[in-house]
């Protein structure tokens, strides 16, 4: 009787333990592979990207008003901006790995963590996403402040994507996000609880380089700016990269 109580009593810690684990997420303790340091001309190239038509510096065809800009002022600190420009456009900062001399990529299995600081603006179009030869694009989060609460989660490897409301997101708010990316699910974490594991991953043999800036929306799937703001921003304290 007393070996059938103790059974008994011990199978909902295991569960408890269980579920403890999967939402702290992977071990990324330890030195990192990678640190974005985003004034580092070895490590990021700015105002440029091939997911971008002919590399920039407009993408007018995917709603978005950003005009890429080289100015370090834009991106080179951490802080992501932009700035409207006189034709309708917005001057706005973007960094990449591709083509920097380091040229690292995340690979499958990669742990990637980082904190932001979201955007209060109407039309800001905040994201860190992966990209390489057209494609191999996962993002780590969009977000867009006319829906304060949700982030936006994709594997557009595999087709994975979600939604994710939560209350500790709003506009001007800090958030912690980590993504592990699996062979064979893509696994999100936000300040630190799991939210979503797509199940389809990005395979064996995937690796992309990382896309952090600010985009700017034309209006037809979320707001444009309003006209009296000229200005906008977000910020990324910290980006790192865990390899196993």
């Amino acid at each position: 009787m007393l070996t059938h109580f103790l059974a008994w009593f011990r199978r909902p810690l295991r569960r408890l333990t269980d579920t403890t684990a999967r939402g702290a997420g992977p071990a990324s303790g330890g030195v990192p592979l990678f640190t974005a340091d985003f004034g580092s001309a070895a490590q990021w190239v700015a105002g440029r990207s091939w997911a971008y038509p002919d590399g920039g510096p407009t993408n007018h065809g995917d709603n978005k008003l950003d005009h890429l800009v080289e100015d370090p002022s834009y991106s080179r600190t951490g802080t992501f901006r932009a700035v409207r420009r006189p034709d309708g456009d917005w001057n706005a900062g973007l960094l990449t790995t591709e083509g920097s001399d380091e040229g690292f990529m995340v690979r499958t299995g990669d742990v990637l963590e980082t904190r932001v600081r979201l955007p209060v603006e109407a039309g800001a179009w905040p994201a860190i996403w992966t990209w390489r030869d057209g494609g191999n694009e996962v993002d780590v989060f969009e977000y867009h402040p006319d829906n304060p609460d949700l982030l936006e989660l994709s594997n557009h490897v595999k087709g994975g994507s979600r939604y994710h409301r939560d209350l500790s997101v709003s506009p001007g708010g800090w958030v912690d996000l980590k993504v592990e990316f699996g062979a064979r699910s893509v696994v999100w974490w936000v300040n630190g609880t799991r939210v979503y594991a797509d199940r389809r991953g990005v395979g064996r043999n995937w690796r992309a380089y990382l896309i952090v800036n600010l985009s700017v929306c034309a209006g037809r799937y979320h707001p444009a700016p309003d006209a009296d703001v000229s200005e906008m921003s977000y910020e990324v304290a910290h980006l790192r990269v865990y390899r196993r």
